[in-house]
């Protein structure tokens, strides 16, 4: 995953944590508008989440910042 979309998804787990709490789900979706403006990016975080790691549709903010942070 691209530095830049690493910092975008931790900074959206981030706020999601600050103001859900720690516990508060996320699908990769989160990370992107509401509408397709970025389609290569989408593809890419779709890629690490489904392909890469195998993660369920929503999983916990905090595990997927850790990943992240841990360079997964």
């Amino acid at each position: 995953m691209r530095d830049e979309l690493r910092r975008k998804c931790i900074e959206v787990c981030t706020k999601k944590m600050e103001s859900k709490g720690d516990s508060v789900g996320l699908s990769f979706y989160a990370f992107f508008a509401n509408r397709n403006d970025d389609p290569e990016s989408l593809m890419e975080a779709a890629t690490w989440w489904i392909k890469l790691h195998k993660l369920d549709h929503f999983e916990k903010a905090s595990k997927i910042k850790r990943m992240i942070e841990a360079g997964l």
